[in-house]
């Protein structure tokens, strides 16, 4: 279960605006109960300002009567307004340490090598690298072409294997005519290219 923000301030609260019991709010906070009793005698936490949990939308007034009318309740804490309307943060460019940059490379040309499928962009989002590297890696015009070595990026620590068989399982649901039938080409040759 989901526990306040700040469980003493809540408690602190709780025990001077409510009739719930000390049970009640140390389940609800996540307090032992011995502590609770402490906070209403005033010898644990003085001087601690209490924290609303309707105000912070952690409680319903609702959800507060409904306790107290029942001592054997347990409070239920209420999702976050935010949560709700707002949904999942948007997810923030990746960054890559730079004793990892100089990998790139490789991880592209494993990338091409074994997951033709793999659209520009996908791997663009993967790697958090541009098209301008992965069109120099395919052509082989990149600075570094003659050191590359293919090599996954998921144990160069570029990308995690979720992340991978997801870009992977979405490239072949979008196009199945990619898939690769033949076999990889030898380390001397060209790698294949897909548009």
């Amino acid at each position: 279960m989901d526990r306040p923000l700040m469980p003493k301030a809540t408690a602190v609260w709780l025990v001077e605006n409510t009739g719930l019991t000390f049970e009640q709010i140390a389940e609800f906070t996540g307090l032992h109960t011995l502590e609770i009793k402490g906070i209403a005698d005033g010898e644990v936490n003085a001087g601690v300002r209490g924290l609303d949990p309707i105000g912070a939308g952690m409680l319903t007034r609702q959800e507060i009567d409904r306790a107290v009318k029942d001592p054997n309740a347990r409070l239920r804490l209420q999702r976050s307004i935010a949560d709700t309307k707002l949904g999942p943060k948007k997810k923030e460019p990746r960054y890559t340490p730079l004793s990892k940059r100089q990998d790139r490379p490789d991880a592209i040309a494993w990338l091409l090598r074994h997951h033709p499928e793999l659209a520009e962009q996908q791997i663009c989002k993967l790697l958090g690298t541009t098209k301008n590297t992965i069109q120099q890696v395919r052509d082989r015009t990149h600075w570094k072409s003659q050191d590359i070595r293919p090599r996954d990026p998921v144990l160069l620590g570029l990308c995690a294997q979720l992340e991978l068989d997801d870009a992977v399982a979405r490239a072949r649901i979008a196009n199945p005519k990619a898939v690769r039938t033949e076999p990889l080409p030898a380390e001397g040759e060209e790698l294949p290219t897909f548009e």
